[in-house]
């Protein structure tokens, strides 16, 4: 049996079409990672698993979480998923629209095909073809202390800059690095971390 990747692809793909097509990148983008979230809880992953519970319901319970708790909230954990994945720091002023006609069509597609397990791989493929057609790559920045504003935005300009594409950071914080950061893009990494320097300076003392 094909694995969960490769099942997914053809679905990534029909959405990000359709998508790109119609000007909703990033609404689509939006609802396929909340959608990702939903699927992956335990307590919605034992309703998929349930034979007497129809397709229709499924895709029905899973939109109706996605425009109840982002579409419609003012303020919820779904929305704070999503606003801090995107670099939101005030929900209240950030809005989502419901899940539209096409959206939710998409999700009784997949619902009726049994494939609405496979909601996280669609969301990493439709990210892939969104990168490729922007020419957007992901960097992966963990610091020893949480960025600055002004950090940030200089270390997104320096990077577009040298990878001739748009840049999107993603952060953590590892205290253990002392000072400095390492920043990962593809299979590059860049260690300008305290903690690195030492390692460099101790394998010189010890060659």
């Amino acid at each position: 049996m094909a694995d969960l990747s490769t099942l997914a692809r053809p679905y990534a793909k029909a959405a990000f079409d359709y998508a790109n097509e119609n000007g909703v990148v990033n609404e689509w983008e939006d609802f396929l990672f909340i959608a990702s979230t939903i699927v992956n809880d335990h307590s919605f992953h034992s309703l998929l698993d349930n034979p007497a519970v129809s397709a229709e319901h499924k895709s029905a319970a899973l939109v109706d979480l996605y425009n109840t708790q982002v579409a419609d909230a003012s303020d919820s954990a779904f929305k704070q998923l999503l606003g801090a994945t995107q670099g939101h720091k005030a929900q209240g002023t950030v809005s989502y629209p419901k899940a539209s006609t096409a959206l939710s069509n998409f999700v009784v597609q997949l619902s009726e095909q049994e494939r609405l397990a496979l909601l996280p791989e669609v969301y990493e493929h439709y990210r892939r073809h969104k990168a490729t057609s922007l020419k957007q790559l992901d960097a992966y920045v963990t610091s020893a202390y949480p960025l600055t504003d002004a950090q940030r935005e200089m270390l997104q300009t320096r990077l577009a800059a040298s990878l001739n594409a748009s840049v999107v950071i993603h952060e953590s914080v590892d205290a253990s690095l002392l000072a400095g950061a390492t920043i990962k893009v593809g299979d590059k990494i860049i260690d300008d971390s305290m903690r690195g320097k030492l390692q460099q300076l101790k394998t010189q003392l010890t060659a």
